[in-house]
């Protein structure tokens, strides 16, 4: 094996990048390059650009590699190869910089970097004009859980998001392929399919003059493949239709929710572009705990956007403290050169903002542990993760992360499996500011 052509993928960022990982390495292995059984000499990175900061992440990894290993060859692609390009068109570590509109050719410009064929080092062109979605990926080697993404790019230009920018407008995958797709990652083991996009509320498709939905995608999966584990990654709070909670009545879709909220204040959601307000933010989950009782709903919600005020912060933490939900993920405001909210006069101090995303993490913190506790006692049917250690690491349908105990005898027979445990009970994380997981015995 000529270890030269010896690769590995290093992934940032959010669930579309990691079925975008899983088809660069399906690609790549196609062409003949090999993943690295050890220290590779090609590195990718597929970046991400959802901050400034996540840039940075990428440039510092780069200049890493370089340090331990000079004579490695390293790809930029992702996001900010698309969106931040200057960033890296003229570092040095960087041989090859392929951005999300030149994506798919990324194994072709490799070759062709390595005959020396190339005379430039950056490909780039208008990501608005791209149609493809590069269907196919979605699966990592030992991974147990397989990202189908359905939907790529955007139409909303939220204020303070640049992602239109980097992936383009919005298109999707036909129902037929997908069907095809996730027939053919249950074929291959995969105990669940986590349908993924940048924003799965636009999916569209449309043949023989008829407009097929969200919804019916969803139906169509349930109808014509056997996959056991169904999830969907994030959704909007007006995106919570009746017909798509009849689509959680089927035991195959798991009971977990990611709502994509960022505020709670109605003001503050206009001046972020979010199409939705408070009321609609408080029905959604209210009506999902309603008609999926049990399910777990995390959501994502933005600390010291640049208008917010204190008033306004206090008013989405009231609202939070009165509704259902399981977690939050939070993120404390972080300017994007490239958006409207970037150029706002009104700012909220970088303390302030730590400030209120504490308030936050905190109250995520004590709703968390108290969903945990009512969950000891019950019986779930988990996931065993391949990637599990001797803890015996799992994933009920419900999103709680389960350690079996005891796991050591039966742990290599039952990876990539579902089994039956019962929580006996919560388990604190020895890291301040981590949540804990669940505790169980195996009852397969």
């Amino acid at each position: 094996m000529d270890r030269s052509l010896n690769y590995k993928v290093h992934t940032f960022g959010c669930k579309v990048n990691t079925y975008d990982g899983g088809l660069i390495q399906k690609n790549l292995s196609a062409a003949g390059f090999e993943p690295a059984p050890g220290e590779p000499r090609i590195h990718v990175l597929n970046t991400c650009a959802v901050t400034a900061e996540a840039t940075k992440e990428a440039v510092r990894m780069i200049r890493r590699l370089k340090v331990k290993d000079p004579f490695c060859t390293v790809v930029v692609t992702g996001c900010a190869a698309q969106v931040d390009t200057g960033s890296f068109e003229n570092l040095p570590g960087a041989d090859l910089v392929i951005a999300n509109s030149h994506k798919g050719r990324l194994p072709e410009l490799l070759a062709k970097h390595f005959r020396g064929d190339l005379q430039e080092r950056v490909f780039k062109s208008n990501i608005f004009r791209k149609d493809d979605l590069e269907a196919g990926g979605g699966i990592e080697k030992n991974h147990t859980r397989t990202f189908l993404k359905i939907q790529d790019g955007c139409n909303s230009f939220c204020t303070y998001c640049v992602i239109p920018y980097a992936r383009g407008k919005s298109r999707s995958i036909a129902v037929a392929d997908l069907v095809a797709r996730v027939n053919e990652l249950a074929a291959n083991g995969a105990g669940e399919v986590v349908l993924t996009g940048v924003h799965i509320g636009d999916y569209e498709d449309e043949k023989f003059g008829k407009k097929f939905v969200l919804e019916d995608l969803l139906e169509q999966l349930l109808l014509k493949t056997k996959v056991q584990r169904f999830r969907l990654s994030s959704l909007e709070p007006v995106e919570v239709t009746e017909r798509l909670l009849d689509v959680y009545q089927d035991p195959r879709f798991c009971p977990h929710f990611h709502m994509s909220i960022q505020s709670a204040n109605t003001d503050v959601l206009a001046k972020m572009k979010r199409k939705y307000t408070q009321d609609d933010v408080r029905r959604s989950l209210l009506r999902i705990r309603e008609r999926v009782p049990g399910a777990f709903i995390g959501m994502d919600v933005i600390a010291g956007f640049p208008t917010e005020t204190l008033e306004q912060f206090n008013d989405t933490v009231s609202c939070l403290r009165e509704v259902p939900w399981s977690r939050i993920h939070v993120f404390p405001y972080s300017e994007r050169p490239g958006t409207r909210a970037a150029t706002y006069e009104e700012t909220v101090r970088p303390e302030e903002r730590a400030r209120r995303a504490q308030i936050l993490r905190e109250l995520s913190m004590e709703r968390f542990i108290s969903e945990a506790q009512t969950q000891v006692g019950t019986t779930k049917k988990v996931l065993v993760l391949k990637s599990a250690a001797k803890g015996g690491e799992s994933l009920s349908r419900d999103y709680w992360p389960v350690q079996l105990l005891n796991a050591d005898s039966f742990l290599d027979h039952w990876k990539g499996q579902e089994i039956e445990a019962r929580i006996l009970r919560y388990q604190p994380s020895e890291r301040k500011g981590q949540e804990g997981h669940l505790q169980a015995e195996v009852l397969t």
